[in-house]
């Protein structure tokens, strides 16, 4: 034991005597390992990310479009919707005997970059994420007044949000927009707990705010001349002419196939019917060559890593056979040189594979919140597991076996050969 502490020290000091080279391998070896402990942290994230935002929901309906392009703005508020669906065929369809509840939803408008749902006080009732858990609520509670809004945890905690306050929404999904309902302000009336899903980021209305607020509005723009004011679409039948999608869930989940292939011939209008798990496992499907192929750029990118290290200590043998002579003439045996060399490219991995999860966890720390904010993906910042453990154990395991190749050198170098000078 104390001829292996002996091997490492001088390993060690032997690595700060060249310490240039040493750091510039640590650091190779630290970015490959960052790399791929960080593509496989985001894959396996982003996945829990999105199967914990919806529980529940057996079914999702919108206007005719691709099943991922569906459950993306419905589910996700990541891009848009093509068509909405006509309010009639909602109330048909919460009204068939296979459905226990429903949850309409509207989207289309924004507060700072921040999206805005219309919907029904059954959203906060039935819609369930990360297994059985529901909304609740941090402060205030839920849609009392036409004006009122609930926003989400990050919507009150970026933009500094408390009860009260007034917000005016904006036409459209731009972050900056010239377009605002700015002559009918809104004011928070509830802020929801953290669920880490979509429902942090949204701001939540009524579905008959929704129609107010475009009440003297056509094609995307004020009509001038025809302003109408709060006081005034209050009287207004504001009844939905139209929504986004449905989240529906089923007396029986036997009926979801049945209800499915009825409503994607639905002869009033064209629809599309999705059940979210079959949806989001299309999802992976269609990335799944992705992230095979970003863990194997990966790999590759660690494997450049360990032959920089090789080629760095092979590179310095040549100008170290007088170091290893003089070990050997002090004492040291053959296999003292070969456990040296060994010892060397262990500790640089070592070093790299520990500057490489300090290097995650710093960039994690520092670039969750702006992935949340602009993916919607939270990534939760944890302690190692057994897939990171393992790929250290490989890194530093194959960083030992490249260490044999020039430890193995290093032991067939005669003293003689040392002491000699070549010219």
């Amino acid at each position: 034991m104390s001829g292996l502490r002996t091997i490492l020290g001088l390993a060690a000091r032997s690595l700060w005597n060249r310490r240039g080279t040493a750091l510039l391998t640590i650091f190779s070896i630290a970015v490959s390992v960052t790399l791929l402990l960080g593509v496989e942290r985001v894959r396996t994230e982003a996945r829990a990310s999105f199967a914990n935002t919806i529980s529940g929901t057996d079914l999702i309906v919108g206007a005719r479009s691709g099943d991922l392009n569906l459950l993306l703005y419905s589910v996700f508020r990541i891009g848009n919707a093509t068509n909405n669906i006509t309010w009639q065929t909602y109330q048909d369809l919460a009204q068939r005997r296979e459905v226990a509840w429903t949850i309409p939803i509207s989207l289309g408008d924004s507060h700072r970059g921040f999206r805005v749902m219309g919907t029904s006080d059954d959203y906060y009732e039935h819609y369930r994420f990360a297994g059985d858990r529901t909304l609740q609520f941090a402060a205030g509670g839920r849609v009392a007044d036409l004006f009122d809004a609930v926003i989400g945890a990050d919507v009150a905690r970026q933009l500094g949000y408390q009860l009260g306050q007034p917000v005016v929404i904006a036409h459209g999904l731009g972050a900056t927009s010239f377009m605002n309902h700015d002559d009918k302000p809104f004011v928070i009336r509830g802020i929801l707990k953290k669920t880490g899903t979509p429902v942090d980021r949204t701001v939540h209305v009524s579905l008959e705010a929704i129609e107010a607020i475009h009440a003297d509005w056509q094609s995307g723009t004020r009509v001038r001349g025809q302003e109408i004011s709060p006081d005034q679409v209050r009287t207004l039948d504001l009844t939905p002419k139209a929504i986004t999608a449905v989240l529906v869930g089923l007396k029986s989940r036997a009926a979801s196939f049945r209800l499915q292939r009825v409503l994607n011939e639905y002869p009033e209008e064209p629809l599309s019917a999705i059940i979210p798990g079959v949806a989001l496992q299309q999802l992976w499907d269609l990335v799944g060559i992705v992230e095979v192929a970003l863990l194997a750029i990966s790999g590759f990118v660690v494997l450049g890593g360990l032959l920089g290290m090789l080629t760095a200590i092979l590179t310095s043998l040549n100008e170290r056979r007088r170091e290893m002579a003089i070990l050997r003439s002090v004492g040291a045996r053959p296999w003292h040189i070969f456990g040296l060399l060994v010892s060397e490219a262990g500790l640089l991995a070592l070093a790299g594979v520990i500057l490489g999860f300090a290097t995650l966890y710093l960039l994690l720390a520092a670039g969750a919140p702006l992935i949340e904010a602009r993916f919607g993906i939270f990534v939760a910042v944890r302690p190692p597991g057994q897939w990171d453990l393992t790929i250290a154990g490989v890194v530093i395991g194959a960083a030992l076996l490249m260490g044999v190749l020039p430890a193995w050198r290093a032991y067939r170098n005669a003293l003689s050969d040392g002491l000699t000078i070549r010219v």
